[in-house]
């Protein structure tokens, strides 16, 4: 994984946090652990996601886990 990539990935898991107001170590299991988004969507789709919105970035990552049943 690239510099550029853990960057982007260490604000996704804050961006995430403060939208749902959960401590960043809760989220980051969310995203990797409970769901494996992380690896599997957010990793892999980097050159593509950092170039859009926070709000964008955001609002993808709660979709994507209520869909995979992290988030009611």
């Amino acid at each position: 994984m690239s510099k550029s990539a853990l960057e982007f990935a260490i604000f996704c898991i804050e961006a995430v946090a403060q939208r749902l107001h959960l401590p960043g170590n809760r989220v980051y299991d969310m995203l990797a652990k409970q769901s494996d988004i992380l690896n599997t969507y957010l990793i892999p789709s980097f050159d593509v996601l950092h170039t859009q919105s926070k709000q964008y970035i955001v609002d993808d990552i709660l979709s994507l886990m209520r869909e995979r049943g992290v988030l009611p």
